[in-house]
């Protein structure tokens, strides 16, 4: 389904991110885990071979390396994921408030994204207090969207926004990855887990149409593209230890198969075409991810740079990695007035989520 957003277009003031303090690089990790699986893992040269076939060269952690060991049970991870992602949470509303002029008294509507850790109340409740929110605040919280949660996330604030044009959202994004390692799970999937994703936070702060003059891109209109039948591509499976993750091979077949298609439909509703968009701001899944990207749209060699740098400094950070990426993006003040951008991600569904900014 598209949404447009018409006269009542919402527009991004800003996006602020956090990241844990405990940064470890990738040959850092690959030593860790040679060292933990060296009992159970018969092919630690295999091990090495897919940890640096991601092409990260580091990632941050919400502990230090020699604290996940004592995580020896679910409880213990979440316990952790909600101490950490509480901080980084704050941290990140605080900086894209910050970086709009704006204070927390002033936020209507709170979206809340995650797919590593449950909590109930969830995070957000504990955030209005730590904010100190007004008691009238709307809270949304989102989980299972995974990857796809960033741009879905956006999508859904600037749907709210359409209906109360005068009032403030604010999309926050946590995910914990590390927390949710599943030590003695040795299928491939999640070695390639283990070696792409890591921690973080982004915040992005949305305004209605009828606030003010303009100060960022405009939601022009909004796509949800669910694909039959998928649900095994990607997501996870609730075992004792906690999220053990489903990561099929086929992901790069069906961006492959379907993201042409869906973009350009989505595209042409707006009379637009591919050649017309001059900033593409896509989800870091990974190396064959992006390139799947890059070839099934035709894109030009640079267009995607900000994404695979974003994946070589933090890795796949889940649904916050594409809010990474256009706060990259707006701090380069690359774009010009009339400029337009799509915003995509995939996730679990499995599904894609599609955004178009305009300037």
């Amino acid at each position: 389904m598209t949404v447009p957003a018409g006269e009542n277009a919402a527009e991004i003031l800003s996006v602020g991110r956090a990241l844990p303090p405990h940064y470890a690089d990738q040959e850092t990790l690959i030593f860790a885990f040679r060292d933990g699986w060296r009992e159970q893992h018969y092919n630690l040269e295999r091990l090495e071979e897919l940890h640096r076939a991601v092409q990260v060269s580091g990632r941050y952690l919400s502990l230090p390396i020699g604290e996940y060991a004592k995580l020896d049970s679910f409880a213990k991870r979440n316990e952790a994921w909600g101490r950490v992602a509480v901080q980084l949470g704050e941290s990140a509303i605080r900086s894209a408030l910050q970086a709009a002029q704006l204070t927390p008294r002033e936020v209507d509507a709170l979206f809340f994204v995650t797919v590593t850790g449950v909590a109930t109340p969830s995070l957000d409740a504990a955030l209005a207090n730590r904010l100190g929110l007004r008691a009238d605040v709307k809270r949304t919280p989102i989980f299972g969207l995974g990857c796809a949660a960033g741009a879905a996330g956006t999508a859904r604030a600037a749907d709210y926004l359409r209906a109360f044009p005068n009032q403030l959202a604010v999309l926050l994004s946590v995910e914990l990855c590390s927390l949710t390692l599943q030590r003695e799970d040795l299928s491939i999937a999640n070695i390639i887990a283990s070696g792409l994703f890591g921690d973080g936070a982004a915040a992005v702060v949305l305004g209605g149409g009828q606030r003010g003059p303009s100060r960022g891109p405009r939601v022009i209109a909004t796509r949800s593209v669910f694909y039959p039948n998928t649900e095994r591509i990607m997501g996870w499976d609730l075992v004792d230890g906690g999220f053990k993750v489903v990561l099929s091979a086929k992901v790069p077949q069906v961006v492959t198969e379907n993201i042409r298609r869906d973009v350009d439909s989505f595209l042409a509703e707006h009379g637009l075409v591919r050649s017309r968009i001059a900033h593409w701001i896509a989800h870091t899944g990974g190396p064959k991810v992006l390139k799947a990207f890059e070839a099934a749209l035709e894109l030009p060699p640079a267009a995607l740079d900000r994404s695979w740098r974003s994946l070589s400094e933090t890795g796949n950070l889940s649904s916050a990695s594409v809010l990474f990426v256009l706060a990259d993006l707006l701090e380069a003040r690359a774009a010009k007035p009339g400029d337009y951008a799509v915003l995509l991600a995939m996730g679990p569904g499995f599904c894609s989520e599609l955004v178009l900014l305009q300037w």
